[in-house]
């Protein structure tokens, strides 16, 4: 066949320098049965083509004719870049599946040049002859002997020798800029080594993602056997304050130090650190994470810091800027243990999105078999879950297994199809997910097909990597998660010396994502995404406490370094913070107006909720009617939280999901329905999925069916739980923030005491809790503390419910087996609580005995009145006038209210069983 042109449109139509001579045409071939052009006299004629026996003729047919050639073993891409005529300039045609099409015009202008570079990388990094491997440096010539035996090897490899110098021979704050797989986590043991070994200070190691502190803290393990205290801190695995005080090294997410620096308990231990190890320090510019680390590193790098900043970052476009802003010096890394060569193959756009999935499966599978044809290993990054099942499947059959009758959703089904046909996958959630790491580390699986969180640092290497998405979660994919996803190919500990890395794209995509994978991920400031929450966090720890003190905390942030020198958004955070009511005026000892916190901006610190986000729920709360009972309650809870929370309107679901969301979603969540009853199907004017129904779903069927949520659930209500799991994190959030403030009273107590209740249901919903459990499992976790709750819940609730248990007013005053208070602490809980206390009501007015400090609300209808109490006889409130309802509420977070309230005091009797 001819080749043609494809026709791609490109708006960028930037002119190109006009010094290409001589001419060229230059091929990337993988259609064997390409025919080659004729060219002018004098071109430069180059091609690239895979190995293989299939390619013997045209590699004849190039030897014959002289024309240059070179051999890319997992060459994907059909491409033709030239400039032989003269009055069309640089031209690039681009092939689907192997050939070039007859569709419309080329591409040209900075796309055409961008195809040109490519080709150009790929042609020179495929010279055919092997570069010679750098020999390993001895640690102990660069570190104290002492210190190497902290350190995986006692070799240090290029990357590591360049690096490492700049660690122990200054103090200067460094940004390390490496490609993945170069050895960036030594350098960052190095900085930890030095501080605590030789300063006597403690470290941090801030990581992305929970999944990467337990990968981090295995990685440490041979620490502990040697001496240092290491101790990992994510938000699902709690350990003890003194523990916390006690450690040399914290390996911690991003938001959990965040949250340590925002707790006054832990500032002498935060005083301690010495040095800050920033991994994936790029990741500033990560829309969902890069504004809690902006704030951390706006703070540190302060001159008045004493800690000392260690960043490991990606190549990225801008890192100079990054390192001026840091006040740091760059070490830049070109060195990678191993070559990688990455490509774009294309597939074709379709209306039908699911048209365009399919393709790009079969691509994928497709790109599996060659590589594993050679005992390769391949790693497959999806977009969602269900494509990660749905991949994993297409995978199986292409290797023989029978998969037709296996449903995505069906995971036990999934897992022994693939498992059998040696194929893992990956994601959070997924049960087999620490199996299917081992077995591929160990080659029992050679394909891996898993979501990002592989990508973020997981060491789980391989010899070819597909990126299937250009989206994650219905969000683009950036620049940097890509590098980091390619990075995984080739590298060195898994005796891979060659990598290869697809992303596959569709027509409109492909000369965008070459531009920018060719010119890099740059990184941009997001911490205007969430201003005010970052100025009432510096408040809170004491580093606002005027205008003029958040103007100067501005001038730090890397935003202000980038350009944005207007101080207007600030003077905005701080104005909806105080008419918020999240923080104060105060008159300072100069007399001049100051900015402090007020207790409800402590809690929403504390808890790490947006403040923009909980004055919406506030104010949406308080224009709704009150409830007339606590269904009608929840239903409005639900749905206020489900349209304002941003991560629950927007959670992820798959759209061959979304009709059992609405089935559930429809039927209130009532997930078993009896014998021959099908929920009600939603009719077809109302049926379509709007924002926010996943997470309706979700919480409707924890309050209707909690039976559904035993500890073998793999599905509720036909949705897989793993993909209900990232909204049954997020609402408790929220609620318990709604929940507190009753003692506050800043929302009417209707509210808190259901979100209160509703936000403990969620959380400890594998104790599968009904109505009214909020108060027991509240008084469980205040016996088992924070550090242990965990573990120690689930057996203090089923030990209590066991024995008949609905409520926490028990008048025993010993401590039950499993209540990790000592003594004095347990009797000062009991005192804590509601229990005994009643409201009495006499002309239309209400009183209350309060055993501690308390606060009584009275109400009617929407309107309600509070009178603050200490211990004793809690006073009548003068509004409203003759009040329907009243309410109690302690500081330590217990309550008791009248009227259908009243629900929530106890495990109703019956409402265990209201899902069997």
């Amino acid at each position: 066949m001819e080749v043609m042109i494809a026709q791609i449109p490109i708006d960028d139509e930037a002119p190109i320098p006009a010094d290409l001579v001589p001419p060229i045409m230059w091929m990337k071939i993988c259609d064997p049965d390409t025919v080659l052009p004729a060219v002018p006299a004098g071109t430069d004629v180059r091609v690239l083509i895979p190995t293989g026996a299939q390619f013997a003729s045209l590699r004849t047919t190039l030897a014959a004719q002289r024309i240059p050639y070179r051999e890319v073993r997992y060459l994907r891409e059909q491409e033709v870049i030239a400039n032989t005529d003269p009055h069309a300039g640089l031209i690039s045609a681009v092939g689907i599946h192997g050939r070039v099409t007859h569709s419309s015009r080329p591409l040209i202008g900075a796309a055409a040049q961008a195809a040109r570079d490519g080709f150009d990388l790929m042609w020179h990094e495929h010279t055919g002859t092997e570069t010679a491997s750098v020999p390993p440096i001895p640690a102990d010539t660069i570190i104290p002997a002492q210190w190497v035996r902290f350190l995986p090897h006692p070799v240090l490899n290029p990357a590591q020798a360049q690096a490492i110098p700049q660690i122990v021979g200054t103090n200067d704050h460094l940004l390390v800029v490496a490609p993945t797989g170069a050895g960036k986590t030594v350098i960052g043991m190095v900085g930890v080594l030095r501080t605590v070994l030789e300063q006597g200070r403690k470290a941090a190691w801030l990581v992305p993602q929970r999944s990467l502190t337990e990968e981090l803290n295995r990685e440490l393990d041979s620490w502990r056997s040697r001496g240092l205290r290491v101790e990992r801190l994510s938000g699902e695995h709690r350990v003890d304050a003194e523990r916390i005080r006690a450690a040399d090294l914290w390996v911690t997410t991003t938001e959990k130090f965040e949250a340590l620096s925002r707790t006054s308990s832990m500032r002498e231990a935060l005083a301690e650190v010495g040095c800050l190890v920033v991994d994936e320090i790029h990741l500033l510019g990560d829309r969902s994470r890069g504004s809690f680390l902006e704030a951390i590193l706006a703070r540190v790098r302060d001159d008045g810091s004493r800690i000392r900043i260690v960043g490991l970052s990606a190549t990225v476009a801008n890192a100079d800027q990054l390192a001026s802003w840091l006040h740091a010096r760059t070490v830049r890394v070109h060195w990678r243990p191993t070559q990688l060569t990455w490509q774009l193959p294309m597939v074709a756009n379709h209306a039908d999105w699911s048209l365009t999935e399919a393709a790009k499966i079969r691509a994928t599978a497709s790109i599996v078999t060659a590589v594993s044809e050679g005992d390769g290993s391949v790693l497959v990054f999806c977009g969602s879950k269900r494509s990660v099942r749905r991949t994993a499947l297409i995978i199986a059959a292409n290797r023989g297994a029978d998969v037709f009758h296996i449903d995505p959703d069906d995971t036990d089904g999934v897992y022994s199809a693939c498992q059998a046909a040696r194929i893992g996958l990956h994601y959070k959630g997924w049960e087999h997910k620490r199996e299917a790491e081992q077995g591929f580390r160990e080659r029992d699986l050679n394909v891996l097909v898993a979501t990002s969180t592989v990508a973020a640092g997981v060491n789980l290497p391989a010899r070819a990597v597909v990126v299937q998405d250009t989206e994650v979660a219905m969000k683009p994919i950036d620049v940097a998660t890509v590098q980091q996803m390619f990075g995984r190919a080739g590298r060195l500990g898994a005796g891979e010396r060659q990598g290869w890395a697809f992303l596959l794209v569709n027509e409109t995509e492909r000369a965008i994502w070459q531009r920018k994978l060719l010119s890099g991920f740059r990184v941009n400031s997001q911490i205007h995404l969430s201003l005010a929450e970052h100025v009432l966090a510096e408040a809170i720890q004491g580093r606002i406490q005027s205008i003029c003190d958040a103007e100067r905390w501005w001038r730090h942030t890397l935003a202000h370094h980038e350009g944005s020198h207007d101080m207007t958004p600030v003077r905005h955070a701080v104005g909806f913070l105080l008419e918020g009511e999240f923080l104060q005026r105060v008159q300072t000892s100069d007399e001049t107006d100051g900015l402090a916190p007020t207790e409800l901006g402590m809690v929403t610190g504390r808890l790490m909720v947006s403040p923009t986000v909980c004055h919406e729920l506030r104010l949406t709360l308080s224009s709704i009617g009150l409830p007339e009972s606590a269904d009608d309650a929840e239903n409005e809870l639900i749905e206020v939280m489900a349209t304002h929370i941003p991560k629950l309107a927007h959670a992820a679901v798959s759209e061959a999901l979304k009709s059992r969301v609405l089935h559930v979603k429809w039927a209130h969540g009532i997930i078993d329905h009896g014998p021959g009853h099908e929920p009600p199907a939603p009719d077809d004017a109302a049926a379509s999925y709007t924002p926010g129904d996943l997470a309706r779903a979700a919480m409707l069927a924890i309050a209707n069916s909690p039976n559904a949520f035993h500890r073998n659930a793999r599905t509720i209500g036909g949705i897989p739980y793993s993909t209900l799991s990232p909204v049954l994190e997020e609402a408790p959030r929220y609620l318990h923030w709604l929940g507190c403030q009753g003692f506050l009273s800043t929302v009417h107590p209707w509210v808190a005491i259901v979100a209160a209740d509703l936000s403990r249901r969620i959380r400890w919903r594998r104790c599968q809790p009904p109505r009214g459990s909020g108060r027991l499992l509240w008084m469980c976790e205040q016996m088992a503390t924070a550090a242990h709750a965990e573990d120690i819940v689930p057996e203090l609730w089923a030990a209590a419910t066991n024995h008949g248990r609905t409520d926490p007013d028990w008048t025993e005053t010993g401590r039950p087996r499993g209540c990790r208070l000592d003594q004095s602490s347990y009797a000062l809980l009991l005192n804590e609580r509601t229990t005994g206390h009643t409201f009495t009501e006499v002309n239309g007015q209400f009183t209350a005995s309060c055993p501690s400090t308390a606060t009584l609300v009275t109400w009617s209808g929407t309107d309600y009145d509070t009178v603050p109490a200490a211990q004793g006889p809690a006073g009548t409130a003068t509004r409203p006038q003759n009040p329907t309802g009243a309410a109690l509420f302690t500081r330590r977070g217990d309550y008791r209210a009248t009227g259908w309230l009243n629900d929530y005091q106890q495990i109703l009797k019956g409402r265990s069983q209201m899902s069997d």
